[in-house]
């Protein structure tokens, strides 16, 4: 099976060829997600926080248990978390309370539409009106953060190779044969 193709054959060598470019590029994808969708985040959290009353009654009118608080919380969450996405810093870790933000969200903004979609016309509009809820391209990046990181134009790998690089001198004395 793996001789199928040869090696440089032009598929094996195309394919070859994107890999390098896809990782290559990687690091630029990440940071573009970041700064466009944290922009996003950021502003959102600000909209919430600068217009308490007006997301208040919203979130009133959706039923969120104790709305004032979740308000802040909400508002805080995202625009930290998305100025904090926009530089590179803490990206897995913020990601992880935006996932759970945006999750709630989703489920108290549109759990009724998403509950008539799936019960009257299937699977395929449940789903339909899950993607097409305003939150779900944030759960998507905080999920691609928490899975990928903020790659290597971030605050965060800067701080890895100081912090965790892998020449670390300070261990030399544990290795085996050594005093």
């Amino acid at each position: 099976m793996r001789k199928l193709l040869a090696d440089n054959s032009l598929p094996v060598t195309t394919y070859r060829g994107l890999t390098r470019l896809g990782v290559a590029i990687q690091s630029l994808v990440l940071l573009l997600l970041r700064l466009s969708w944290g922009f996003q985040a950021a502003e959102s959290g600000y909209g919430h926080l600068t217009h308490v009353q007006k997301t208040l009654d919203f979130f009133v009118q959706l039923g969120i248990p104790m709305p004032l608080a979740n308000v802040y919380i909400s508002g805080t969450t995202e625009l930290v978390g998305g100025i904090l996405l926009m530089i590179g810093l803490g990206t897995r870790i913020i990601s992880i309370p935006l996932i759970v933000n945006f999750i709630v969200a989703i489920a108290s903004a549109s759990h009724a539409d998403i509950a008539a979609a799936f019960k009257n016309k299937g699977l395929q509009a449940g789903w339909d009106q899950i993607v097409n809820d305003t939150a779900f391209p944030f759960l998507m990046l905080s999920l691609v953060m928490l899975a990928f990181g903020a790659g290597s134009i971030s605050i965060d790998y800067l701080l890895g190779r100081k912090m965790f690089c892998k020449h670390d001198n300070t261990q030399r004395g544990l290795e085996v044969g050594r005093p």
